[in-house]
């Protein structure tokens, strides 16, 4: 069952956002800076699993530094994170909408 969360690492006062797939890996990653509520990441699993598979290392390159790095492993445990909570799918589209938008406009 996918599953829609978020989490907060004080130490770099960063949001993150994440929706999970059925076996707990990150299939989307938002994260926003909290000072200024600025989106930092809007990496999709999809997405970089076709660039791996269909373009080059370049390709790779661009995309990371356009949306991010997605968190790689197993999310479990998100739940004991500070400030952990499930968010429902329609919060996370809505982040995901205005991060991509913010981060394309931005490079």
């Amino acid at each position: 069952m996918t599953t829609w969360f978020r989490s907060y690492y004080e130490d770099e006062d960063l949001w993150l956002y994440f929706e999970a797939d059925d076996e707990g890996w990150a299939a989307r990653q938002v994260e926003v800076r909290g000072a200024d509520s600025r989106p930092v990441t809007a990496a999709s699993l999809d997405e970089v699993l076709y660039l791996r598979d269909h373009a080059a290392v370049a390709a790779m390159g661009r995309y990371e530094e356009r949306y991010g790095v997605l968190a790689e492993g197993n999310l479990d445990g998100w739940q004991d994170q500070p400030q952990a909570a499930e968010i429902s799918a329609e919060e996370f589209e809505h982040l995901w909408a205005e991060a991509r938008r913010t981060l394309d406009a931005s490079r």
